[in-house]
């Protein structure tokens, strides 16, 4: 698919052979700070850090422009790069920076306190604080119903175990500690767990992250030079005139999954009961949600021929452009609908934007020599339909250049990382 011919990275063979295998890595999202939160089609840890060695060097800056679950930004802190991300969402602002925030030693024993004092905060018959705010704007619906109340009451037990900590980071580590227990309990459960069974996996959640930080600490600060992690709310339409951004240095990579188009993913609501959504993971999160999940999604999914989300990742991908320069590799993971004629389209936008596609050696007669990859029992998906073309992720890879891609030939090279100058290092 596509109307130009492409560049060929010019990446040793070890470093795709690590790239293939971590598109096509099928093993559960573990390690770090990555289980958090089940942040809805979250990247393999194994793709981003075989990108993130592959396109960039210690000190260089990466940028992810849909953030989500905030896994580009921890392989880069582990890694030893500077990370931005950027999301639209206020729980996906969470998240990340929950999972980025480098905690003090202090912090880190006061938390393993708190680990074990957590069990004796839940329990039917005490009180729990009641979030009026949230629940006169509707965030605690479907939760009133005989069979969740209970677990509603205890889920506000756990906050106001998190609101009572010292200070805002080891609140907002506690409060995620919460999320996660509430999302095992109550998002897309046939059967809910007793309150003794929600009790305990609470108090498992709490030591198994508090480990998670301390591991994610010393990964990060493993490095010569400190890296830097920043969240940003906001749209990525217009983030090359936001001053958090402009005064850094170009990213040396672009490394994001952006909304697919024609795929319905629920990125801001758990469902329960069936299908019934349930806002309650922003109040959890002390965030407020966004305008339906469209707002999510870069517009309806059901609008003819995808217009709207198409104008939008126009949009924002040439904002992301314009922060970058001809050192910029972008990679993006993206599944479609209907591939047959949204893949074309993706990619001539991609080619507007001034972005060049390239391709792996390695896959040199395999399909149409990009990166596939199957991803079975994805939610966005029904399962009764089997293998759908939701289920089926590419990772295309562009790079940015002045000289339009037609004239570019199949001879040209992108350098990698180690022959080409470093970029300079900032805090």
């Amino acid at each position: 698919m596509g109307t130009r011919s492409s560049l060929l990275v010019d990446l040793p063979a070890s470093s795709q052979v690590a790239l293939i295998a971590g598109a096509r890595d099928i093993q559960p999202v573990a390690g770090l700070t990555h289980n958090f939160y089940r942040y809805p089609a979250r990247f393999s840890p194994a793709f981003v850090r075989a990108a993130i060695t592959a396109f960039t060097q210690p000190g260089d800056h990466i940028l992810d422009p849909y953030v989500g679950g905030g896994t580009s930004l921890v392989e880069a802190a582990a890694l030893g790069r500077h990370g931005v991300g950027v999301d639209i969402s206020e729980l996906a602002e969470f998240v990340s920076k929950a999972k980025t925030t480098v905690l003090s030693e202090n912090e880190l024993n006061r938390l393993d306190r708190w680990a074990e004092e957590l069990p004796a905060l839940i329990h039917i018959h005490r009180p729990a604080p009641w979030f009026a705010n949230y629940a006169a704007r509707g965030y605690y619906k479907h939760l009133d119903h005989p069979s969740r109340w209970r677990l509603r009451k205890v889920i506000e037990q756990g906050l106001g175990g998190a609101i009572a900590l010292e200070n805002s980071r080891m609140e907002a580590f506690a409060r995620c500690v919460v999320l996660r227990t509430a999302q095992w309990a109550l998002d897309g459960r046939k059967k809910l767990p007793s309150i003794s069974e929600f009790r305990a996996m609470l108090a498992d959640n709490a030591r198994e992250m508090v480990e998670a930080a301390k591991a994610f600490r010393a990964a990060a600060r493993s490095h010569n030079h400190r890296p830097s992690i920043r969240v940003i709310n906001r749209s990525a339409a217009g983030i090359e005139n936001d001053d958090r951004l402009t005064s850094l240095p170009a990213p040396r990579l672009v490394v994001t999954s952006p909304p697919y188009p024609g795929i319905h993913v629920l990125y801001h609501r758990w469902q329960v009961d069936g299908r019934k959504e349930a806002p309650l993971p922003f109040m959890i999160a002390n965030k407020l949600d966004g305008a339906g999940g469209s707002y999510y999604t870069m517009g309806d999914r059901k609008y003819p021929e995808l217009a709207t989300y198409f104008t939008n990742i126009e949009c924002t991908m040439s904002s992301v452009t314009a922060l970058a320069d001809d050192q910029t590799t972008f990679v993006q993971m993206v599944a479609f609908s209907d591939p047959g004629w949204q893949l074309p389209r993706y990619l001539e936008t991609m080619e507007r934007l001034g972005l060049v596609e390239m391709r792996l050696p390695a896959l040199h007669g395999e399909r149409d020599g990009r990166l596939w990859r199957s991803v079975p029992n994805r939610r966005w998906y029904s399962d009764q339909r089997g293998e759908t073309p939701g289920s089926q992720e590419v990772v295309l890879i562009h790079r940015k250049t002045a000289t339009q891609p037609s004239q570019l030939g199949r001879s040209d090279r992108v350098l990698p990382p180690q022959d080409r100058p470093s970029s300079e290092s900032s805090g």
